[in-house]
């Protein structure tokens, strides 16, 4: 850049012939010199490595606070029944991604260890992330990976997902940067067939392409209020590096790429086959190569590297989901009631009748919602403003109600 030779620095008086350039202002007269603009350059440096210091020493206060994964779990046991497997994986890879936050920086580096779980509908995966969030002293936010497609097609850029995670951390970057996302569906995203094809699977492969970088660690530019990028919207730069990343998704028919694998459809003799009781039985078995034959790329797969599998819940453990966690929804019911003045009470047949109506329907713990929500309905609209006091839900109400509920039926 020429220099100005009559011009002085507005800050250190400096003239032009003293510096190597002078950058204008926005007024006529108005010069910074290359030496400030150093100093300046410095001073912003040192602010951020402060800001950072002080993060880390604040959550190094609160790390004897952090929950052990014993702890976790038994509180995730407090809404969730069963998937013991699930729940052990989870604690161990939260409370581990608090100590890697703050790993002393020597030769060994702590990897993150971003996880994906697989299981049928119904059966705790976004209940479980919903609940450890929580319990958690770092931001939280759980995105749906169906809505994502690649750059330039309608949809939400990949980068948006990051957008939630600002928002719960109240846009503040360093904050953020060692949040946890749940990604939920990641199932939606599998490649939709081997085969090479002349269009682009823009909300499968592509979105796979578009993640690979946020899962392994990059500065991402971030749209501030989400949607979709423009070359004049301002982004927030966001290093993923030390965000940990949690995948859930159904997969189903996955269990017929596991028993393919197994060689479990055999006829006559077995012959290194593997006879299994149910289909259900097969998700135990889950391994990587499972997850490729089912639609996702294998750079995905090696950056979700702990797999972990929630069974389907049987008769018994949908049983337990009405009645014992903290949030069951017969609790819930009781308590709309009570605030009416009304003490509310269920049948103990009633409660099978609820179980076998969703074991039938196959709709896992979510399903138990639905038909208690049809059963209650008449009862919900009657009840209140009357002089009853106590009112108990029978295995007959129960089947009329089922009866005449066409949403059930259906």
């Amino acid at each position: 850049m020429p220099k100005a030779k009559s011009n002085k620095c507005s800050f250190c008086g400096r003239s032009a012939s003293e510096v190597r350039f002078m950058v204008p202002g926005g007024e006529p007269g108005v010069f910074i010199c290359d030496s400030c603009i150093d100093i300046i350059n410095g001073m912003i440096q040192e602010m951020e490595q402060d800001d950072k210091a002080k993060n880390k020493q604040k959550l190094s206060k609160n790390l004897s606070d952090v929950p052990k994964p014993a702890q976790i779990k038994e509180f995730l046991d407090q809404y969730v029944i069963g998937q013991e497997s699930a729940k052990k994986y989870l604690s161990v890879s939260v409370y581990n991604h608090y100590k890697r936050l703050l790993q002393a920086d020597d030769d060994t580096d702590i990897e993150k260890s971003n996880i994906i779980m697989v299981g049928p509908t119904g059966t705790g995966k976004t209940l479980i992330a919903k609940t450890i969030a929580r319990l958690l002293d770092v931001p939280f936010t759980i995105v749906d990976a169906t809505v994502l497609t690649q750059a330039g097609y309608v949809g939400e850029d990949i980068e948006s997902l990051l957008t939630r995670l600002l928002q719960a951390a109240d846009y503040d970057v360093a904050k953020a940067e060692r949040g946890i996302v749940f990604i939920d569906e990641i199932d939606k995203i599998a490649r939709k067939g081997d085969n090479p094809s002349i269009t682009r699977d823009v909300s499968g492969e592509g979105v796979q392409q578009g993640l690979l970088k946020l899962l392994e660690g990059s500065i991402v530019n971030v749209p501030p209020q989400g949607g979709r990028k423009h070359p004049e919207q301002r982004m927030i730069p966001v290093d993923t590096k030390n965000i940990l990343f949690i995948c859930g998704g159904a997969f189903d028919g996955i269990e017929q790429k596991i028993a393919h694998r197994m060689n479990s459809h055999v006829v006559g003799y077995v012959t290194g086959g593997r006879r299994l009781g149910k289909k259900d039985d097969y998700l135990q078995y889950i391994e990587p190569q499972d997850l490729k034959s089912f639609g996702l790329i294998p750079e995905i797969i090696g950056r979700l590297p702990v797999l972990t599998h929630l069974e389907p819940l049987d008769k018994e453990a949908l049983r337990r989901v009405l009645t014992e966690p903290r949030n069951a929804i017969t609790r819930q019911y009781k308590k709309l009631f009570k605030m009416d003045g009304v003490e509310l009470e269920f049948d103990e047949d009633a409660l099978d009748l609820i179980v076998d109506t969703a074991v039938k329907y196959k709709l896992g713990a979510r399903g138990l919602r639905s038909i208690v929500e049809s059963v209650m309905i008449d009862s919900m609209y009657e009840v209140p403003g009357t002089d009853i006091r106590q009112f108990t839900v029978t295995r007959q109400l129960v089947a009329e109600q089922l009866a005449k509920s066409t949403k059930i039926q259906q």
